[in-house]
């Protein structure tokens, strides 16, 4: 029975963390499908086929009255050659935001527009408004790229705290690679290596309940890079 013990508790450790990957995944499924199915606040589809990767954090802790920080974990996925990448998963943090003055928690949906976007997130962290710029995105029906001068961006960033989707600015927000939970559920690789250039990995390789995540952003952006 002893020798069974360390087998079990690796198997309980991964189930454990499977769980917890595939939360995250369906709540980050369930903020996106929500953003791009309201006409109003949608992500116009020539914006959204423009980029390089996109993350999404729902119910990001919020101080309320812009005092203290901010909280919360998510998921980022790269196009790739073969379609959306499998999601690493990262944690976001930071000093408050104006914009979600009182608001408690806010999801917050951030499009990479170029490569030197997607690459500042292989670092182990990456200070959103400090290495990457990031302006609020456009959104809506009446929205389009020709007719916006912020793409120029390297981020667009969207956000939801009280029922409606806005583009909104933000600063100061750190993202963290959560790279035990990256490692646990990737077979050792971290966020880095998951959204690293020319990295492939096949839909068997990632958890069936995990692939949500690029199955879903497929249906919106099936554009290869």
């Amino acid at each position: 029975m002893a020798a069974v013990a360390p087998a079990q508790r690796r198997n309980t450790a991964r189930a454990k963390d499977i769980r917890e990957a595939s939360r995250k995944a369906n709540d980050a499924t369930r903020v996106f499908t929500q953003l791009m199915g309201t006409p109003d606040s949608e992500i116009p589809r020539d914006i959204l086929n423009r980029a390089e990767a996109i993350a999404i954090f729902p119910g990001v802790l919020q101080a309320a009255f812009g005092i203290g920080g901010r909280g919360g974990a998510g998921v980022i996925s790269r196009r790739t050659a073969s379609g959306w990448s499998a999601p690493a998963f990262f944690k976001i943090g930071g000093a408050s935001i104006g914009a979600q003055i009182g608001a408690s928690r806010t999801d917050y949906v951030l499009l990479f527009m170029n490569t030197g976007a997607v690459d500042s997130l292989l670092q182990d962290k990456v200070e959103v408004g400090g290495e990457a710029g990031i302006v609020a995105g456009p959104y809506g029906r009446r929205a389009s790229a020709s007719t916006t001068p912020s793409l120029d961006a390297g981020i667009l960033s969207y956000s939801r705290s009280k029922g409606a989707y806005i583009g909104a600015a933000i600063r100061g927000v750190v993202l963290n690679q959560d790279n035990d939970l990256n490692r646990a559920i990737y077979s050792g690789k971290t966020a880095g290596e998951v959204l690293a250039p020319g990295m492939t990995m096949s839909m068997s390789q990632i958890p069936a309940t995990v692939r949500i995540v690029p199955q879903t952003l497929t249906r919106y952006s099936a554009r290869r890079r």
